[in-house]
């Protein structure tokens, strides 16, 4: 009797110890998709005359590139808002929206799209064969580029510091530094996000 509750015992406990190993992995799993940064930009340094996006004269311009099926751009969408809503002159602000060849409606009536245009001064606009995305060498969704009035690169990267993690980050706060006068440490920070010419209709890790 004493023996079969002990059997019975030990084989809880491993029953138990497996559960917990296959728990801390799939957390490290989910911890390292969450931490892992996409493609970085490999933006032009100058506003590249061949886009369509007409460019601010008087100030500068901000382009967010983004998938419109990517979930976990809907934290770039928010802190987008926050950022513009820190700075007292607010640069000419598009959100291109990358929209493979042949796609339906369902690629543009998306909550990313429609949370784009609610924030005030911001523009979204369809890149169709993500043309505007090649021309400014983006890859990543979320990557957010800052061009002056003279058409000079001052920054390229993310402003969310992990995969569909809203708060603070990095690339915000250089470019509320840009953006307000100041001196940002780097022009540059990690983008998270799907890549743009995929098809993320469910996200995994």
């Amino acid at each position: 009797m004493n023996r079969s509750l002990s059997w019975s015992g030990i084989g809880l406990w491993a029953a138990a110890g497996v559960w917990i190993l296959a728990l801390a992995g799939g957390f490290t799993a989910l911890l390292a998709y969450k931490s892992t940064p996409g493609v970085a930009a490999a933006a032009p340094t100058r506003w590249p005359q061949a886009s369509q996006i007409e460019p601010a004269r008087d100030r500068a311009t901000l382009v967010m590139f983004a998938h419109p099926r990517c979930s976990c751009t809907r934290a770039s969408i928010h802190e987008l808002g926050q950022l513009l809503a820190r700075v007292t002159h607010p640069p000419r602000v598009i959100v291109a929206f990358t929209l493979p060849g042949g796609v339906g409606k369902d690629w543009r009536e998306t909550d990313l799209w429609r949370s784009a245009e609610a924030i005030p001064g911001v523009r979204a606009v369809a890149d169709r064969g993500s043309r505007e995305a090649n021309l400014f060498g983006s890859r990543t969704s979320g990557t957010t580029l800052l061009y002056d009035a003279a058409g000079r690169l001052e920054f390229s990267g993310g402003i969310t510091s992990l995969r569909d993690h809203e708060g603070d980050s990095l690339g915000q706060e250089r470019l509320v530094a840009l953006l307000t006068g100041h001196e940002a440490d780097k022009p540059t920070s990690p983008v998270f996000g799907c890549e743009l010419g995929d098809d993320p209709k469910e996200e995994r890790p």
